[in-house]
């Protein structure tokens, strides 16, 4: 397919961005596009400028024979602290309180446009990690974990509380739930995660840490390695186990009583 250059660069852009992290030879474009990989090449670079100037993402190029180019998402710390910004009076309105103080995620971890920017932001603070799959646990955190795993360009793995004949023989593990104290069981299948891969926890919303745990003594059951643990927002109020992790929102009040909650940025941009 002959494309003028203008046209080539469109579609060019447009595959790496839907192709993260994935290593495409010039061979492939020069190829479809019909065109010299030396024009491919300049056509490469100027994209790359672009995306790096516009805070996009970022292309390597791979040299040798089975090199190529590969696309890293990005996003830029002010868009990031705007879209955490946004979250913060979202997730501030009093009508969002439940029961048990807990706080209504739903609607916004149901919306494309969040999840995706959410997606962005996690994805964007572990960039220089090697990362084989995202991890989590049914059902709340599935959505944001999946819109991880898409900008990352990895699998992700649901952990469940209870067994399912669909999932095939499993490994399970007892844990403390930081929230009531009592012993729990979760599972995972057997063939969801390879031996030795490095993972990323993503979960919604951490209160007492005792899934983010149980999660964490999966991975050492299958000989996996944990890249790191992130949440959309936990309540800071909480004791916390002790285990590490980021939070991209962070609740400092919640007043069940008085309907007022207090919201503020979290460590991932913090520390960024």
């Amino acid at each position: 397919m002959k494309l003028r250059r203008s046209e080539r660069m469109v579609v060019i852009s447009n595959y790496l961005i839907n192709n993260p992290y994935q290593l495409t030879n010039l061979h492939t474009f020069a190829s479809k596009y019909e065109a010299a990989k030396s024009s491919i090449s300049e056509d490469i670079a100027i994209i790359k400028k672009a995306f790096e100037e516009n805070h996009i993402g970022e292309i390597e190029t791979v040299t040798g024979a089975s090199g190529g180019v590969i696309f890293r998402p990005s996003i830029s710390r002010d868009e990031a602290l705007m879209i955490a910004k946004s979250l913060c009076d979202k997730l501030s309105e009093s009508d969002r309180i439940l029961p048990g103080g807990y706080l209504y995620l739903t609607d916004l971890l149901s919306t494309p446009t969040i999840l995706q920017n959410v997606g962005r932001v996690i994805a964007n603070a572990f960039k220089g990690e090697t990362i084989d799959a995202v991890m989590t646990v049914a059902t709340k955190g599935v959505p944001l974990a999946n819109a991880v795993a898409n900008i990352l360009n990895v699998p992700f793995v649901i952990v469940r509380r209870d067994l399912k004949i669909t999932e095939g023989s499993t490994v399970s593990v007892n844990y403390v739930s930081g929230s009531s104290d009592r012993i729990e069981k979760m599972f995972l299948s057997k063939r969801s995660l390879k031996p030795g891969s490095r993972v990323l926890i993503v979960d919604d919303f951490l209160k007492g840490g005792g899934t983010i745990t149980g999660m964490m003594a999966l991975l050492h059951e299958f000989g996996s390695e944990l890249v790191g643990v992130a949440v959309f927002a936990e309540n800071a109020r909480t004791k916390k186990m002790d285990i590490s992790y980021q939070s991209l929102l962070r609740v400092l009040e919640l007043d069940v009583k008085n309907s007022h909650v207090t919201v503020e940025i979290g460590s991932l941009l913090k520390n960024d």
